[in-house]
């Protein structure tokens, strides 16, 4: 066996396993994702004197590419009709709450004093996708390991809230598109929606879709903003835009071709899921909650606040449009 397989091998199981656990919590209570389950669990282990040092090379050396791998797949789930399905004035309203959100986040975090990488990840998050969107930007934003499961968890918490909110103010379509155009996380969008029936699950998974298109330009600005702030990282320049967005609209252009099979869409889905949870575990092992508590309040703030913000302007402009 190759020394380097020999060396990851340890990771490489850990992260089978906490996938596997995560899977199965989901099994057992659907509105925790296996995304959320493997972050949590990462974290719990890392806190724990229970993951061996040997597994710590191959966590390491899994993460950042299961999450560049889980990013370019993401882009399979959409396709340009799709979007163009919305029409013009829901676009604009999704447009416009992604712009709103991302640059109050950034002012609020500002405001708070909290370090600008957990800012940029939160703004991230709660204006395109939520845990993916963390993911997609966090190598390319300069930031601590703690402030990563950080931002992961500001999306759990108040997504989960607003999934169990949001239902109790709306109804119908409209709590479908309100849902898709301001819940952080896909599968909080599904369960948003779901008490208003099909038509509003529908809309709403359209619509957050269209916000999941919105990740490849952010990702390309903030990584020209980073080049010019840190034109050298580890003795090379950043690159202008990632590879990995350039394959996440390469995934995006073949989806909406008839080139993709269909048939392949859910497996794809799959298979991106499982990435991300175990990249997500990976990060999540990094973390000390020592560290944590230091921004936790101030963390909480922000998190409410840009919840706030994404929720009204959502909800003004589906009210705009009808």
């Amino acid at each position: 066996m190759p020394v380097a397989v020999r060396t990851n091998l340890p990771g490489l199981a850990a992260i089978t396993l906490a996938v596997t656990f995560a899977l199965a919590v989901n099994r057992l209570l659907p509105a925790v994702s296996p995304l959320t389950g493997a972050v949590v669990l990462g974290v719990v282990v890392g806190n724990l004197p229970v993951l061996p040092e040997s597994a710590k090379a191959g966590l390491k050396w899994a993460t950042r590419r299961f999450l560049r791998a889980g990013v370019v797949l993401l882009g399979v789930q959409l396709s340009v009709a799709q979007v163009l399905q919305l029409g013009g004035g829901m676009l604009l309203v999704v447009l416009v709450t992604v712009v709103v959100t991302f640059f109050g986040t950034v002012l609020l975090g500002r405001i708070l004093g909290l370090p600008r990488g957990l800012t940029l990840m939160v703004s991230t998050g709660f204006s395109i996708c939520g845990a993916s969107a963390v993911a997609a930007v966090e190598g390319i934003v300069e930031r601590e390991e703690s402030e990563v499961a950080t931002a992961i968890g500001l999306v759990t918490l108040f997504g989960s809230v607003s999934m169990l909110v949001l239902p109790l103010l709306a109804n119908g379509v409209e709590l479908g598109m309100w849902a898709g155009a301001s819940v952080h996380e896909v599968a909080q969008v599904v369960a948003a929606a779901s008490p208003a029936g099909a038509a509003a699950v529908a809309a709403a998974v359209v619509v957050k879709l269209s916000r999941v298109v919105l990740l490849a330009p952010l990702a390309a600005g903030l990584s020209i903003v980073e080049r010019r702030r840190r034109p050298v990282v580890e003795g090379k320049r950043p690159p202008l835009i990632p590879l990995f967005v350039l394959g996440f609209l390469a995934m995006v252009a073949l989806r909406s071709t008839s080139v993709f099979p269909e048939a392949w869409v859910p497996t794809t889905k799959d298979i991106t899921g499982l990435l991300l949870a175990g990249a997500l575990f990976g990060l999540g092992t990094g973390v000390q909650l020592r560290s944590l508590a230091k921004t936790g309040p101030k963390a909480l703030l922000l998190g409410l606040g840009s919840t706030v913000l994404v929720a009204v302007v959502a909800y003004a402009g589906v009210r705009l449009v009808g």
